[in-house]
């Protein structure tokens, strides 16, 4: 197994490297901006970055599962308003910037995140060592990401859930979930890596089905019938 960095591999790390530190100088900056602007802004910035690192470096590896990643987030707008709307679970408060719907406008871009590391950092263990253990990586990725997300996401201040069973700061009907919507967004991409653009629109549309589906069960599964 050949464990030496590939030249993308080095600057995923460099780019999140960097982008981690923006993240904190944006959000503690004393400025009278909401936290949804703010958001708003990273998440800009973000996508641009690394949509244009794809493009300029000709990475069709890198540009595809950044636009699946960021077509998926565009989709997870849904869940998150059924989460918010319906299941009354989740809070997302006034933070100066446009809703869609009961969500804030950011989280239309802000899972792209995520899902760019979880598919990316599996795809590379996939190639080096198995698929098998490529699964193993984006089940235990998207549960550290989230669940480190929701632990620390109150200090922002961003969204927040409510009458529900809680882990600390995170729902717990929602970890199972996100493990499931880790490891079906990668099983899907593995699908049409290779496939045109455009086929990457309703594999994101079926990705974000499952995750939905799969918070409706958890949740009654958790706070109705536990």
């Amino acid at each position: 197994m050949n464990f030496r960095l590939l030249s993308n591999e080095k600057d995923a790390l460099v780019i999140h490297g960097l982008f981690a530190i923006l993240c904190i100088i944006i959000l503690i900056l004393p400025v009278k901006i909401g936290a949804g602007v703010k958001i708003f802004t990273l998440v800009l910035v973000y996508n641009i970055v690394m949509a244009g690192y794809g493009i300029l470096k000709k990475d069709n590896q890198w540009y595809g599962i950044w636009l699946f990643s960021l077509i998926l987030s565009i989709f997870q707008v849904f869940p998150d308003w059924i989460i918010a709307d319906i299941l009354k679970a989740i809070v997302f408060p006034e933070d100066g910037l446009f809703k869609i719907g009961s969500v804030s406008g950011y989280m239309a871009g802000l899972w792209a995140i995520p899902m760019f590391l979880i598919i990316f950092i599996a795809e590379k263990i996939s190639s080096r060592i198995s698929r098998p253990s490529a699964y193993v990586a984006a089940a235990i990725i998207a549960f550290l990401i989230f669940f480190t997300s929701e632990q620390t996401v109150w200090l922002i201040p961003s969204w927040y859930a409510i009458n529900v069973k809680m882990i600390g700061f995170s729902a717990a009907y929602i970890i199972v979930p996100e493990i499931i919507l880790g490891l079906g967004a990668y099983r899907c991409y593995e699908e049409i890596r290779d496939r045109p653009h455009w086929i990457k629109i309703p594999t994101a549309f079926l990705v974000m089905l499952l995750y939905t589906g799969s918070v409706v069960f958890f949740y009654f599964l958790v706070e109705r019938i536990f």
